[in-house]
């Protein structure tokens, strides 16, 4: 079925099935590869996107599902004041280690930012807890989301 969807303010058609999880339509249709695929089904975060501004697991998340909602992906992020904040604070702090969960983790960080922009340690832990990152950078990513925040 074709499907019509904004994605970092620009129009895209695509012909896929109704079920078709966002993650792969963006990856593999549309050729952006940034947004990561971990576990499928929404545990680790690394698919994570802004679904009108809201931090979402795009592998369970199906195209039929969007509807006329705009989407921004970890490629846009730098285009928002909080994500530029977030990309610089991730590596003055050098936060990144293998790198995968990354663009997952500054998508949930600047979705936080934007709704709570002087965070809690409460707060980060929240936002972030369904994030995952295997090389243990959580004390690097939460310094960085606050030195973000004082930005």
């Amino acid at each position: 079925m074709a499907y019509n969807l904004k994605i970092n303010g620009t129009a895209h058609s695509v012909d896929v099935d109704d079920d078709t999880p966002l993650l792969w339509v963006i990856r593999d249709v549309l050729g952006m590869t940034g947004t990561k695929f971990g576990c499928g089904a929404a545990l680790c975060g690394a698919c994570t996107v802004h679904i009108d501004g809201v931090a979402t697991r795009s592998c369970i998340t199906t195209v039929d599902s969007i509807g006329d909602s705009a989407i921004t992906t970890i490629e846009a992020i730098g285009e928002t004041p909080q994500g530029a904040a977030l990309q610089k604070a991730w590596l003055d702090l050098e936060v990144i280690q293998c790198g995968y969960c990354q663009s997952g983790q500054l998508m949930s960080a600047a979705a936080l930012l934007k709704e709570t922009p002087k965070p809690t340690d409460e707060d980060i832990n929240s936002a972030m807890s369904g994030n995952v990152c295997r090389c243990g950078t959580y004390q690097r990513i939460r310094a960085a989301i606050k030195q973000a925040a004082e930005a």
